[in-house]
């Protein structure tokens, strides 16, 4: 699709040799922001319409730091996003290596838990789980 270019500018400058620059600005002022990139807000750095008004030329600068402070951020947004996808992967990928395998049937009998008891107070259980075994033997 060809974008016609005027090479009026909308303040009021003629000067026919920054055609694209009055056309960026037209766009503008038309809320047209899509147009404007095309054709080339982002790309040229300063605007060099010596004859627009200074009105004209910081108001064409301004919409360029916003566009350009609105690329920076999706792009640090998608990085973040990039960044806590990769830090989920890699606890989800620790957490399933720590995990113990499972072998056998499902009539072995279950590892016995590790226990965060003092030893004094494990051999105590340990007591307490043989005597109660041998209360129930026939």
């Amino acid at each position: 699709m060809a974008i016609a270019i005027s090479d009026a500018c909308v303040c009021g400058c003629g000067d026919g040799a920054s055609a694209t620059v009055h056309a960026i600005a037209a766009a503008l002022a038309q809320d047209d922001i899509d147009r404007a990139i095309t054709l080339g807000l982002i790309a040229i750095d300063p605007f060099p319409c010596a004859s627009c008004s200074d009105d004209c030329r910081a108001g064409l600068q301004a919409a360029r730091s916003e566009r350009m402070q609105a690329l920076a951020a999706r792009d640090r947004y998608r990085t973040r996003n990039a960044r806590l996808e990769r830090r989920a992967r890699e606890r989800a990928e620790h957490r399933a290596a720590a995990l113990p395998a499972t072998t056998g049937s499902a009539t072995d009998a279950p590892a016995p838990a590790a226990t965060s008891l003092p030893s004094a107070a494990a051999a105590a259980l340990a007591r307490a789980r043989a005597k109660a075994a041998a209360r129930h033997k026939p």
